[in-house]
């Protein structure tokens, strides 16, 4: 585990919300809050979005929020409308909460939590639009226990939107990020229409579409360690479509 960077003041006082969509995630959520909680950001938040998970996550996370009421809020879907939708929901509920800046990351531990001072702190001395915890820039690592064949499959995304797209970031399909609050609203999230995974890449392509400096750091992706993935074949066919659905439908979009 690595050591958070200490931001000087004002940048570690800086109001940053944290979002992570949740489904059958009731044992790492606990162990992640935690992780967060104990971050140098004393002005720090936890927005919990779940699509009514059958293990309990939903409960869990109200449990935590008891605990934290000044630092924890849960939102509660209907149920399971994908990562995108989930992602939506409470991207805008943080910003309609006052957020300066928007973290995303999976419930699952595979993202480093102690790497988001540092982040913030890339995004703020740079003034970047959004920053990427990146696998596959020079410094990032992937945990040797993850399988061959998601390292073959994320390769692959990678390769092919990169082909579809040009669109010149080395982790396309990274959900670990920080953005600037306005360069959140200037994407506006109702242009947004991906349901899954490729979510993370119609954001990545609209902010470039508009602008934005997007900065890469180097993260070490982590193996999840309880409960199972996500993706699925509907969500594989999802991802494999949509860059020609992006290009379509963004082709006027330009600042």
């Amino acid at each position: 585990m690595i050591e958070p960077v200490q931001l000087p003041s004002p940048w570690r006082d800086a109001r940053l919300t944290v979002v992570v969509p949740t489904y059958n995630e009731a044992g790492n959520l606990p162990v992640l809050v935690e992780r967060l909680l104990a971050l140098p950001l004393p002005n720090l938040t936890v927005l919990i979005a779940d699509d009514n998970s059958p293990d309990g996550t939903g409960e869990v996370a109200d449990k935590l929020a008891i605990e934290h009421p000044e630092r924890i809020q849960v939102v509660h879907r209907p149920g399971k409308e994908g990562l995108g939708r989930a992602y939506v929901d409470g991207i805008s509920r943080a910003l309609d909460g006052g957020a300066e800046y928007v973290a995303q990351m999976d419930a699952d531990l595979s993202h480093p939590p102690e790497a988001l001072p540092g982040m913030l702190g890339a995004l703020l001395s740079t003034r970047a639009g959004v920053v990427i915890g990146s696998r596959y820039v020079p410094g990032g690592q992937l945990d040797e226990a993850w399988p061959l064949y998601r390292r073959a499959l994320s390769g692959w995304a990678n390769l092919y939107v990169h082909t579809l797209l040009r669109v010149r970031i080395r982790d396309l399909t990274a959900g670990f990020k920080i953005w600037q609050a306005d360069a959140l609203r200037d994407i506006g999230l109702e242009r947004v229409q991906s349901n899954g995974y490729s979510f993370q890449v119609e954001m990545h392509y609209l902010a470039t579409k508009l602008g934005h400096t997007i900065l890469e750091v180097p993260i070490r992706f982590e193996e999840r360690r309880d409960g199972a993935s996500k993706m699925t074949t509907a969500t594989k066919i999802e991802s494999a479509l949509m860059p020609f659905k992006l290009r379509s439908r963004h082709r006027n979009l330009d600042r």
